[in-house]
């Protein structure tokens, strides 16, 4: 009789294993693997501590090169060859509710990070915007989807193995994208219109940008 009982039991179990095995996700499979990588984004590692602090690994060949191309001259003493957008180029955006007296406005015309921020200073008197909040992050990313463009220039950039802002301001918040800074290739900050998360890029690449004033 038990023998009768058993053998159902058998057959019920390796079929549920079957069921199971066929249903459950991969590990191996790539888009599992590109959701493991969202989920331990913000895990607070290594690499959310060099992102906070600032500070990635020493750069080499292109990486290097970005950097030394970016710095140089006082960029005040470039500004005679801006030519400032027209208003039709432009999108303002209102004051965070952090700071109400902060303007800010998207340039659509595609530049160089540095040739942005002196876009920035001369036409705006201001620099390319720094993000310290998550709700000033997402003010600027809801607004920056109007470029058409997969990234927009944010005013974070890589010096001397550290990451600043270009207004002077502290570097106390980031929202990078899976596997960035570490990862990522140039010494530049890009935010991305898609999900608003950050991404190097190199300097010399032309994007929309984003100035505060």
């Amino acid at each position: 009789m038990k023998g009768c009982l058993l053998l159902p039991l058998l057959l019920l179990g390796t079929v549920s294993a079957l069921y199971l095995e066929k249903d459950a996700p991969h590990l191996g499979d790539p888009e599992t693997q590109a959701d493991l990588s969202q989920d331990l984004e913000g895990s607070g590692g290594q690499e959310g501590e060099l992102a906070l602090s600032g500070e990635v690994p020493e750069l080499e060949g292109e990486e290097a090169e970005d950097t030394h191309d970016d710095e140089g001259a006082d960029p005040d003493d470039l500004d005679e060859d801006v030519q400032c957008p027209r208003e039709e180029e432009t999108v303002q955006l209102p004051g965070s509710p952090e700071c109400k007296s902060c303007r800010y406005r998207i340039v659509r015309t595609p530049k160089r990070f540095k040739k942005a921020q002196r876009v920035c200073r001369r036409c705006y008197r201001g620099t390319l915007a720094s993000i310290h909040s998550l709700s000033v992050n997402c003010l600027i990313h809801r607004l920056s989807v109007t470029t058409n463009q997969a990234q927009v220039w944010i005013g974070g950039q890589l010096r001397c193995g550290r990451f600043i802002w270009t207004d002077g301001s502290c570097w106390n918040f980031t929202y990078w994208a899976a596997g960035q800074p570490t990862c990522g290739r140039g010494c530049c900050v890009a935010l991305c219109t898609r999900g608003g998360r950050w991404r190097r890029a190199p300097c010399k690449r032309r994007l929309p940008f984003i100035c505060s004033y």
